[in-house]
């Protein structure tokens, strides 16, 4: 690390955290702008839930926002949105942390919210959408530039959050297009909208700004503005700083040159001194920035003085916090910018971002550092700085995150860097995804490379061996031999060893050495503590239990039972792999003590959760499935224990030499046969229906939600009416709430 770097005052958390400060914090209203208090007050009296205000560029969407929040006498849930918000988990993130802040609600919230972007709609949505129904307390939700978000999967939960909006409380959009959720609300009658014709301004608005900038206006000249700019209030603005800064102001105003965005906007900056045009330029790469990065990118020390020059005079800088240390370009400003950029320099855009990468990683900041490198054509630091962080990046809860890096890799740039493979195979593997899984490890095969990593790892060999055992495609006795080469090669401070012993923990219950395995979890469970590796303390602590259970230790299975409830609990690893194997042996544990209420809880946790485990970990699928189908012959549930037996034999198909799982699949089979007598339960929901409803909360149609899930209309038809079947209801609205009561939804 350099001199610069541990001189540095700010960490990648602390940067993180205002960061998401600067989405939070509402714009203050600046003078000089048209009050929009007449339009406020209409959509404030409207009576709907939803206000919409749609518009191009320019209009004062976010000034009329700004201006709401600031006279509004309910608490206000600010969000400022960019692109890096289109998935699921970080928007559900930033609407639980605006709500939590502005009504001063519980933090857990928050937490809630984290988890696999798949678990979004069926989980966190429906979790948050029930806090604010509850809210004690009525509230604005205001979201900018809800344009700036176009995924199908960020349009599914924000349906589930706006019919959790409770009456008296208003959700308020501003976008540039309209939303998808905004005709079936419109048809609802339940929206108020604002348009482009809405937001235009009068010769009245024309003659504040004009008086605002020094500009002596008349009303006939004021008329002929508003006419050529079709009331745009941007266009209004920029004319009046083109006649302040012109000797002949109605000459400049009503010249024969087009009143047109390019024209304004040229006029705009080439008032301005150079070195000032090219610091505006070359920072527009940079969608938030202070003073020290703007100093970084540009090789110059003055940038605070320039940022204040500019926060004094001129319209198109927003001061994002109080401290005046962070700011953005208005975004139409920023796209013209952007575009003068790659007109004058198109060559120096990618140098910038590099620049912009290396201030991020002086200040430990790699994450930013790598959303910087996405737009540029260093692939190789692209590649160094993803394979170090998509590991802990995982291990901390942010799974959307790494594997939004990977896609954005895009597969032959994986396919070229072999320990990325590994990485990629791994995150497949663990989040359920078995065909990536395979391809990936399929890959591996044959390859050679023989650079040691960037970090001081072991080798490529290692990971890949690992890999290859967890995912078993040659039976347990290569899966030995492979996690016994990678113990061999992983050091004790790797961030992989503690995973290493993990997975030989698991390869050794394959051949039935309950000892050894325990011993191996034992030591990566230490070790994982340690590090904060929580997801295979969680595993291995689970795994222990479940060989104390089998061994007639019930205490100490409890005890390693409650420390693995509490890390998921703490670090919110709901949807993780391995917590599906702690809320197995919480419901044996619970049905063994005769607490058949916590073990009905425990089991809808580990069903609901078990979609994740598949035949990529094919060893810890069928532990599970195994686990849950003794704990359901307990609760006299024969038909869900079958089920389970099933999805075993599903998994042998792809995985037929697992060892001893293979002789514990038939003799579990034999103990239902052996205990089932005039059993009329119903069978639980399958993977892939679980899947599918989440998706009932919405408004989408039979095509749409076949769409989503990449299956047939008819395959969702039959779904559907299964889910009705097994749930004993006849519609969608009453299967939500059935699912809801049982806790197949929501938190």
């Amino acid at each position: 690390m350099t001199e610069t770097s541990r001189a540095a005052p700010l960490d990648d958390v602390e940067l993180d955290r205002l960061l998401v400060e600067t989405k939070l914090a509402v714009p203050v209203a600046r003078p000089g702008f048209v009050s929009r208090s007449d339009l406020i007050e209409r959509a404030r009296t409207s009576g709907r839930r939803v206000v919409t205000v749609t518009a191009p560029a320019g209009y004062g969407k976010s000034t009329l926002l700004a201006q709401w929040a600031a006279a509004e006498e309910r608490p206000v849930a600010w969000v400022s949105l960019d692109r890096f918000d289109d998935d699921p988990v970080s928007l559900l993130a930033l609407l639980a942390s605006a709500y939590v802040r502005a009504v001063d609600g519980d933090p857990g919230v928050v937490a809630d919210m984290r988890g696999h972007s798949t678990a979004a709609l069926g989980r966190a949505a429906p979790r948050l959408a029930s806090v604010l129904r509850t809210s004690a307390k009525p509230f604005v939700m205001m979201l900018d530039d809800l344009h700036e978000l176009d995924s199908p999967g960020v349009a599914d939960v924000l349906s589930v959050i706006i019919a959790g909006i409770p009456d008296g409380s208003q959700f308020v959009t501003a976008s540039r297009t309209e939303q998808p959720h905004l005709p079936r609300i419109r048809a609802a009658g339940d929206a108020f909208e604002l348009e482009a014709a809405d937001l235009a301004l009068d010769s009245d608005g024309a003659h504040q700004i004009f008086a605002e900038a020094h500009v002596p206006i008349t009303a006939a000249l004021a008329e002929v503005v508003v006419g050529r700019t079709e009331g745009w209030p941007v266009g209004l603005h920029l004319a009046a700083v083109i006649a302040r800064e012109s000797d002949d102001a109605a000459a400049t105003i009503t010249g024969d040159d087009r009143y047109v965005t390019d024209y304004l906007y040229r006029e705009s900056l080439a008032g301005l001194p150079l070195e000032l045009q090219q610091f505006l330029r070359r920072t527009s790469i940079l969608e938030t920035f202070s003073a020290p990065l703007c100093d970084a990118l540009l090789g110059t020390n003055d940038a605070r003085q320039r940022l204040r020059e500019l926060e004094a005079s001129n319209v198109f800088l927003v001061r994002l916090d109080r401290r005046r240390e962070w700011y953005r370009y208005h975004p139409l400003f920023r796209e013209f910018l952007l575009g003068e950029l790659g007109r004058t320099d198109p060559d120096g855009l990618s140098d910038l971002r590099m620049r912009a990468a290396d201030w991020y990683e002086r200040i430990d900041a790699p994450a930013l550092a790598v959303e910087q490198l996405l737009e540029t054509s260093d692939t190789e630091r692209l590649v160094r700085l993803v394979t170090e962080l998509v590991l802990p990046t995982f291990h901390s809860g942010e799974m959307a995150t790494a594997q939004r890096w990977l896609t954005a890799l895009g597969g032959a740039t994986i396919a070229h860097s072999p320990p990325l493979v590994v990485l990629a195979g791994w995150l497949a593997a663990m989040s359920g995804q078995e065909n990536q899984a395979e391809r990936w490890i399929m890959s591996l095969e044959g390859v050679r490379y023989d650079a040691e990593p960037a970090d001081g790892t072991a080798s490529f060999a290692s990971g890949r061996a690992m890999l290859r055992s967890a995912m078993c495609p040659g039976g347990p006795a290569q899966a030995m031999a492979d996690i016994e080469l990678a113990l061999a090669e992983e050091p004790r401070w790797s961030a992989w060893r503690d995973q290493a012993l993990s997975v030989a923990g698991g390869t050794c219950l394959l051949v039935g050495d309950a000892a050894r395995a325990d011993a191996y979890f034992l030591e990566a469970s230490s070790l994982a503590t340690s590090t904060g590796n929580y997801v295979v303390v969680v595993l291995s602590d689970s795994e222990r239990a479940m060989i104390a259970m089998d061994q007639d230790r019930w205490a100490e299975a409890g005890r390693l039972i409650g420390k693995a409830l509490g890390l998921i609990a703490e670090h919110r690893l709901d949807d993780y792999a391995p917590s599906v194997m702690t809320f197995a042996a919480a419901a044996r544990s619970a049905a063994h003590r005769g607490d058949t209420a916590t073990a009905a809880r425990e089991m809808t946790r580990a069903m609901r959760a078990r979609p994740v485990t598949t035949s990529a970990t094919p060893g810890l699928a069928i532990r599970v499935r195994l686990h849950l189908a003794r704990s359901s012959i307990l609760l006299h549930d024969h038909a869900t224990a079958r089920h389970l037996v099933r999805e075993c034999e599903d998994i042998l198909i792809r995985r037929p030499a697992l060892g001893v799982l293979v002789d514990e699949v038939v003799a579990v089979t034999s103990l239902i046969d052996s205990t089932a007598h005039g059993d009329a339960s119903a069978p639980p929901l399958t993977p892939a229906e679980l899947r599918l409803l989440p998706y009932l909360q919405t408004h989408l149609t039979v095509p749409e939600i076949s769409a989503r899930l990449f299956v047939s209309r008819n395959t969702v038809r039959t779904e559907v009416g299964s889910i009705y079947r097994k749930l004993g209801v006849a519609s969608r609205a009453a299967a939500v709430e059935r699912a809801t009561a049982v806790g197949l939804l929501g938190a």
